[in-house]
């Protein structure tokens, strides 16, 4: 049986991180909006209530059918989980005095209750909410506490139904992995065997089913999700598969040569198609970022289509989406945030079915599986980079010289940030390290490139924007560049990278000095959430 710990999404920003610390654990998880749990899944051991932006008093907030799961399952509910659960049964949940939000400490639990086994005295536990329970329901009872929440934490006394007030899936939660683990491993039983070499073995016999003879073609974009689904098919079904790799004329300095020539190692059948003057006529004068979003995935669209057509016996249409992409696409109130132009949306009249091998994966998972492939480090370690390519990098309209400006700044960047080499000690060399980067410890020190430190960079071309400037002895008025840089593991949350000043420095003064169009460069500092990683 294929175990799995399915969570119930409320609409909370760290429903993605409770996902992530479980999938740490080697335990497979699915998250599930709130409303559509799914009670028939043989594979289910446990289940988790998320956290949510409502209070469960509010008219519009989410409720679930507890019928469907308790006495099935053991259950845990976080946060907004936790209260409803009590509200649900019985108990009270009214707005607390202030927020109570941040860092508090247990001053008391039962050692014993398995929830909690092996925390320390005085363990610090992460607070975030605007409510409390007041009261918990009949038969329920407290199991720890806070000096200014009572019933920080609470089990029933004839079920396995368990909830926490506080946040154990965020980082300030010292012990918050143990208390996972603790539920999943301990009191739903998982076997914490879920791993890259299950994944590969799983998925590929997976994909023999489900594809049979059938041809398939795979968009490839260069990055790790596409390049690792195009390794796992050719795993599963050889000469059938037939990757396409498009130039929609919004690549990266080089990349559509580059890519087709680190492909030749992997022993894919590729056809390059240089589809550049379709995508730039097609955004010709289009500003808005989602316009510009949805012709750059009509435009793959009809590419593949075409492609399609000289592949006698196509019947599916493979992506490299993950789990990120779909999260971000439609969140839990239904609402885009943004649209990809990798998920779903396929038109009947391609005639062509989806296939999706990595969908339910993070990036870093991702990259393990490729590392478990055994592919190239430097086709797993690359940066992401958004479907919609420089379009979503250039504000305004889009031309040809306007990719080339940002395509010589980029390339500026990115280039000087592969060959800037840091030391690194301690916590920072570990969290490097456990990320799966090569490099040699030597005298309890590392050394990686700027380029493996961070998760994503690139340039922004502020194409509306004239600033000005002083060139010899003349003024400009050209075009400023921004550079983004940030920290992240899955994508889901940001932080800006914090780069050396005489790196940057070094930076400005080469894209200033190099490229034509640009007199100013900009560094961004601003985290996700609020900010997102693309300016667009």
């Amino acid at each position: 049986m294929n175990q799995k710990i399915i969570i119930l999404d409320f609409g909370s920003q760290t429903t993605q991180l409770i996902g992530r610390r479980i999938r740490e654990l080697n335990v497979f998880c699915e998250i599930m909006p709130y409303n559509r749990f799914p009670a028939d899944d043989p594979d289910i051991i446990g289940v988790i209530l998320s956290g949510s932006p409502y209070s469960v008093y509010d008219k519009e907030a989410f409720k679930v059918d507890y019928s469907q799961f308790l006495d099935r399952w053991p259950v845990l509910g976080i946060c907004y989980g936790a209260q409803l659960t009590a509200e649900t049964f019985g108990g009270k949940v009214e707005p607390a005095g202030t927020r109570e939000y941040g860092r508090a400490n247990l001053k008391s639990f039962e050692s014993e209750n398995p929830l909690f086994r092996g925390f320390d005295q005085g363990s610090q536990v992460w607070m975030s909410h605007g409510d409390t329970i007041t009261r918990l329901p009949q038969d329920y009872r407290v199991i720890a506490s806070t000096d200014s929440v009572v019933n920080a934490a609470f089990q029933a006394n004839d079920r396995k139904v368990w909830g926490v007030q506080f946040h154990p899936e965020v980082f300030h939660s010292v012990q918050g992995t143990l208390l996972l683990k603790n539920f999943v491993v301990d009191i739903c039983g998982a076997r914490q065997d879920w791993s890259p070499a299950s994944f590969v073995d799983q998925t590929v016999s997976e994909l023999r089913e489900q594809l049979g003879d059938d041809r398939v073609i795979l968009g490839l974009s260069g990055g790790v999700d596409s390049s690792v689904a195009a390794v796992l098919l050719n795993r599963a079904i050889g000469k059938n598969l037939t990757c396409i790799f498009v130039n929609n004329g919004l690549l990266r300095k080089n990349e559509f040569t580059d890519v087709l020539r680190d492909y030749e190692c992997l022993g894919l059948n590729v056809v390059g198609v240089d589809a550049s003057q379709k995508f730039y006529s097609e955004l010709a004068g289009v500003c808005e970022p989602e316009r510009k979003r949805k012709i750059i995935g009509a435009g793959f669209i009809d590419v593949f289509e075409a492609e399609a057509k000289k592949i006698d016996g196509a019947r599916w249409l493979a992506q490299g989406t993950i789990y990120p992409d779909r999260i971000e696409s439609l969140n839990i109130t239904g609402k885009v945030i943004k649209s990809h132009h990798n998920v779903g949306g396929l038109p009947e009249k391609m005639g062509l079915k989806l296939c999706e091998p990595l969908k339910w994966l993070f990036k870093d998972e991702v990259r393990r599986v490729g590392r478990q492939l055994q592919m190239p480090e430097h086709l797993i370690t690359r940066h992401p980079f958004p479907g919609p390519g420089l379009a979503v990098r250039i504000l305004g309209d889009i031309t040809p010289e306007k990719v080339r400006v940002l395509q010589e700044a980029d390339d500026i960047f990115i280039r000087g940030l592969r060959n800037w080499k840091v030391k690194l000690s301690g916590e920072e060399a570990r969290k490097v390290l456990a990320a799966g980067v090569p490099a040699d410890m030597r005298d309890g020190e590392i050394e990686v490139s700027l380029y493996d430190q961070i998760w994503q960079a690139g340039a922004i071309l502020l194409s509306d924007v004239k600033s000005v400037g002083v060139m010899g002895d003349e003024r400009t008025y050209e075009n400023p560049v921004a550079l983004r840089a940030v920290t992240s593991a899955d994508a889901m949350t940001a932080d800006w990278a914090k780069l050396p000043y005489d790196f940057l420095a070094e930076v400005s003064n080469s894209i200033i000095r190099g490229v034509k169009g640009v007199n100013r460069v900009c560094y961004d500092v601003s985290s996700k959430p609020p900010a997102t990683i693309e300016w667009e």
